[in-house]
């Protein structure tokens, strides 16, 4: 099947889409795949600061986030057309698209809201759509997340070294892969969300440059500031930090008043805007080593950074120095571009919940058993024989 995964993360810069190759040659053996495209279509600054009034308490209402699951639909079923053409490809010869949609509130092992209405994308492409994947988890008792570990045990475990994939997106996340045969009873021994990504550098960034940039671009502003210690010692300090697997977190904790808050803090204390930016990136690198250390059952022999995260040379810098024994690079390495990593991974849990397979790990959110991940929207041609073949198309 040729699957599009749509991810808008936690930063809320945009939709990241991935035309991919899934197949397997029967029910046992491992997915293939191939990436034919990965795009990334920033949200205009309107969709953007819409994104971001609907995800604060203070701002967002009932039709606020309604308006907006439909403008996200349209969005989103945007970014399938542009991938497929990018692909050389028509939307009728996609098969099926995942779509992760933007999450607007996140209450771990309770309750969970991802917007960007699938009815829309399925009657504007033609494609059948899955979409809404956290909630089946939480109804079987997990957290919800982190979805990805799946995807990750089946295409990145290791033989014989252990193994760490570290998302670094809004949140940061990381899966463990113990050395072994996916497959063959071995599941990744711990996944979980290690704390802020680049949600409070993202903030950060903009703050000091007046809203000129969206983020820290090559680490420039944290390589020109100063780490402030006593900060760092503050922002350790938070609960998440200290708090057991299996665990999830997003703007509920590591938001813009959280992030407010904690830049007001240092800047009362005569902290600069690029000290401030320092040592939120130094926060994201120190809390997923000390998550590590705190909870993985070994250190991890290699990581590969995934997620926008690893494209700041700075954050890679002061991740390394944390880990000095541990080999550091980007998923790039597995041939995963690290900007599309996450929206393979959801044209992969597509590719799951329409073959009936379950899509997420208990050893990693929680569930008391592996459930079919997300809701189905048909596309045109959308019969019960073809969602038995996997097959969902508008050919």
């Amino acid at each position: 099947m040729i699957v599009i995964g749509l991810m808008s993360g936690t930063s809320a810069d945009g939709i990241d889409a991935a035309v991919v190759k899934l197949e397997r040659d029967h029910a046992d053996a491992g997915l293939r795949w191939q990436l034919l495209k990965h795009i990334n279509l920033p949200f205009e600054q309107a969709l953007r600061d819409e994104i971001l009034a609907c995800c604060a308490p203070a701002t967002a209402s009932v039709d606020r986030v309604c308006a907006l699951n439909a403008e996200l639909g349209e969005a989103y079923a945007a970014a399938c057309f542009a991938a497929a053409q990018e692909a050389g490809l028509s939307i009728s010869q996609i098969d099926l698209i995942g779509s992760h949609g933007q999450t607007v509130w996140h209450i771990p092992a309770k309750a969970t809201l991802q917007i960007g209405a699938a009815a829309v994308i399925a009657e504007r492409t033609g494609v059948t759509t899955v979409s809404d994947f956290r909630s089946r988890d939480i109804a079987a008792g997990g957290q919800g997340a982190p979805l990805v570990a799946y995807v990750d045990a089946l295409l990145f475990t290791h033989p014989t070294k252990r193994r760490a994939l570290q998302n670094i997106g809004g949140i940061g996340n990381v899966t463990f892969l113990p050395a072994g045969h996916f497959g063959d009873g071995n599941a990744p021994g711990l996944a979980f969300d290690t704390g802020p990504g680049n949600m409070m550098m993202d903030y950060a960034a903009e703050q000091a440059t007046n809203g000129a940039w969206r983020y820290d671009e090559d680490g420039q502003l944290a390589r020109r500031g100063r780490v402030d210690g006593a900060l760092l010692e503050e922002l350790m300090d938070h609960d998440f930090i200290r708090r057991d697997p299996p665990k999830t977190t997003g703007r509920e904790e590591f938001g813009a008043f959280f992030a407010r808050r904690m830049c007001d803090a240092a800047t009362a204390r005569g902290a600069k805007s690029e000290d401030i930016v320092a040592t939120f990136t130094a926060f994201t690198a120190l809390s997923i080593a000390d998550a590590y250390r705190r909870f993985l059952p070994a250190m991890p022999e290699e990581v590969f950074v995934s997620g926008g995260g690893a494209l700041n040379p700075a954050l890679m810098d002061m991740l390394r120095a944390e880990m000095p024994s541990t080999r550091i690079t980007t998923s790039d390495e597995l041939n995963m571009p690290a900007a599309a990593k996450e929206a393979v991974c959801f044209a992969a849990l597509a590719y799951e919940t329409i073959q009936n397979r379950p899509g997420n790990l208990p050893s990693a959110t929680g569930a008391k058993r592996a459930v079919v991940l997300g809701s189905i929207t048909p596309g045109n041609h959308f019969t019960a024989e073809t969602q038995r073949h996997g097959a969902g198309n508008n050919s």
